[in-house]
């Protein structure tokens, strides 16, 4: 029998798309044969789940980790998977909740190994992807929650036919793969949308939102647009999340909220953009009301408070003010810079920064350097991470003070030694920066304040 590490070791001992430079996808081969081939010789696990499946640029895992709390708060068993992970490989795939043990990461790797060893050139991420399906299957769950790794038409996960499909803010990212055009970007994306079923989209620039209609009208799916169909206001925000008014307007609406009423909810995090996410998870959470899965509105109202997602501006303390948020691209740093600046009072802003080497660094050290007042440059352990020297490279020459630390707890606690209580840090970049400093502060308040609650 295998051990839990040797377990991972032959997960990740296959093609890791997660750890290649960009320019080993020369010759990539993604295409879903594998996928298929996989899962038929494991008997087809995905084809008994009712699921949603969630892919976008930007806030998927977020409107991910709201609809799978309001299902679990109506009383569903809810398997979820997500990608990547923030401190261990089982927060991928979770149930009501709750990690999947080592001992089903062992039992799963050990049923599958015979099939694996069929395929040709598998990957880690067909791997992990069966594994989840398989998982939710052992365990009966009443619905899936499937977030894309990367993309959406040729992703892993595109094989499964969801009760909805999801797509949330679409931006330039993976660009070597994806495509250079919001067009190109958002038609894979759009591979999701599966004939007849109905697509949920956030709101998107004219050029994505344009290819994402026209996918939906070929495959004959129902299309609803938020900022249309669904409107909403902000009412309220303070360090424990934001309040907001939702209405639908969706004509002879029998779903969840009738349509031109208002209703009142709240959701315990911070940017008008996990606004946009709770109201993109509620429409997708009538969708499945109007497709005979039983909610009310008392749910929803419980789910969206009690929905967690670490590493997302998520408030780590508040004298000085830690704040650590995984924004890993140009758009998502501007949201992140609006939303400090919107949501949160602070003197000097220190930023502790990190990306890996294939992103827009150059970009994302433009929009850093002009909000913050000192900018400490640093890298994770990936083998993606861009050295600390090469991202000083690219920030500007007026702006923030730039410093650089070897490693990521040397950054933090350098940003801590000059921060005062009245300013605020704020930890961004890869998430594999956001884990590791999230991470080293969660041991020193282990270790300083034991009786103290955690996050």
């Amino acid at each position: 029998m295998l051990s839990y590490q040797q377990a991972l070791d032959y997960i990740y001992s296959f093609v890791d798309q997660e750890k290649l430079h960009p320019e080993k996808y020369e010759h990539p081969r993604f295409d879903l044969s594998n996928m298929h081939t996989l899962l038929s010789m494991m008997g087809d696990p995905h084809r008994q789940l009712k699921a949603v499946h969630v892919a976008g640029t930007k806030g998927k895992g977020s409107t991910c980790a709201m609809i799978d709390s309001v299902l679990r708060a109506a009383g569903y068993s809810v398997g979820l998977f997500t990608q990547p992970h923030l401190h261990t490989f089982r927060e991928r795939i979770q149930i009501n909740g709750q990690l999947i043990e080592e001992e089903h990461v062992v039992d799963l790797v050990e049923r599958l190994q015979p099939c694996i060893e069929r395929l040709p050139e598998p990957s880690t991420f067909e791997i992990m992807t069966a594994m989840a399906f398989q998982h939710f299957a052992d365990q009966a769950v009443d619905l899936a929650v499937i977030e894309t790794g990367l993309g959406g038409r040729l992703d892993t996960t595109n094989v499964i036919q969801p009760m909805v499909a999801v797509i949330t803010s679409i931006s330039y990212d993976h660009t070597y793969i994806l495509g250079d055009t919001l067009e190109e970007i958002a038609g894979e994306k759009a591979g999701i949308i599966k004939e007849g079923r109905p697509v949920v989209c956030a709101p998107q620039k004219p050029e994505a939102e344009q290819v994402i209609v026209e996918t939906s009208q070929r495959r004959r799916s129902s299309l609803i647009l938020l900022g249309r169909e669904w409107t909403w206001e902000r009412t309220a925000s303070d360090l424990t999340g934001q309040s907001m008014t939702v209405q639908c307007h969706i004509p002879g609406h029998n779903g969840l909220m009738p349509g031109g009423v208002a209703e009142e909810f709240r959701v315990p995090f911070l940017g008008s953009y996990q606004v946009t996410n709770a109201v993109t998870a509620l429409a997708t959470l009538d969708q499945l009301y109007r497709q005979g899965i039983p909610l009310t509105l008392e749910d929803v109202d419980q789910g969206l408070r009690s929905s967690r997602w670490p590493g997302r501006l998520e408030i780590l303390n508040q004298s000085p003010l830690l704040v650590m948020d995984g924004a890993h691209n140009v758009d998502s740093v501007q949201r992140l810079m609006a939303a400090l600046r919107e949501d949160l009072s602070f003197r000097r802003l220190i930023v502790v920064a990190g990306f890996s080497a294939d992103k827009d660094i150059a970009g994302m050290m433009r929009e850093l350097a002009s909000h913050a007042d000192e900018l400490i440059l640093t890298q994770s352990i990936h083998p993606r991470a861009a050295q600390p020297a090469e991202l000083a490279k690219q920030a500007p020459k007026s702006g923030a003070k730039i410093r650089t630390a070897d490693d990521v707890p040397s950054a933090l606690w350098q940003a801590l030694d000059l921060a005062t209580d009245q300013d605020l840090v704020c930890v961004t970049g890869s998430l594999f920066v956001v884990a590791e400093a999230r991470a080293a502060w969660l041991d020193y308040r282990r270790i300083a304040f034991p009786r103290d609650p955690l996050p």
